[in-house]
């Protein structure tokens, strides 16, 4: 079977892209919506992250916790914000490897249902980096790690929740 390496959902959501874009680039803010990131520890002030900006992710699935270090990609306000992961470790971040990239797209859409007419499709990406593990390996860790499924398929389910938790959240946010 071959591996999928790529995995991208979208959702609409009602509030202009600079609004949603000054949510989703504040990493310590991704655990309001994320089913699997509890937030980031982030050196500095609590706001849109700029790139080459280092933070720490805390994650957990069921019972498991983990850190992540990850480097901002891209920040470009109200259209693209993106980072990579690049090491992991229980407490702290030390085993270090290509694991993935997240990417948010941002891109504004004419509707009636908003005052002013705007809203904004979200587009999140996931994208596997572990491109030097062999087929075999990484399908097999994967299995453990998400109980049975590819991380492909997990994370489809990942993102979807996040993007429908986003959407419950900020939809209609700047007119209120």
């Amino acid at each position: 079977m071959t591996r999928t390496f790529t995995v991208s959902r979208s959702t609409v959501v009602q509030a202009p892209p600079s609004a949603v874009y000054e949510q989703v680039s504040r990493p310590a803010q991704m655990g309001r919506w994320s089913p699997e990131n509890l937030g980031a520890t982030v050196p500095g002030a609590d706001e849109p992250a700029r790139v080459g900006l280092v933070f720490d992710g805390h994650n957990k699935r069921g019972a498991f916790r983990w850190t992540t270090r990850c480097t901002v990609t891209a920040a470009d306000p109200g259209r693209r914000f993106a980072f990579r992961v690049h090491a992991i470790g229980l407490k702290r971040p030390r085993l270090r490897a290509p694991i993935a990239t997240w990417e948010y797209r941002f891109e504004e859409e004419h509707t009636d249902d908003v005052a002013g007419g705007v809203a904004t499709r979200v587009t999140e990406t996931w994208t596997d980096d572990r491109r030097a593990w062999p087929d075999f390996v990484a399908g097999a860790f994967d299995r453990i790690a998400t109980r049975g499924h590819t991380f492909a398929v997990f994370q489809v389910g990942n993102i979807d929740r996040t993007l429908s938790n986003l959407k419950r959240e900020l939809d209609g946010a700047s007119s209120r």
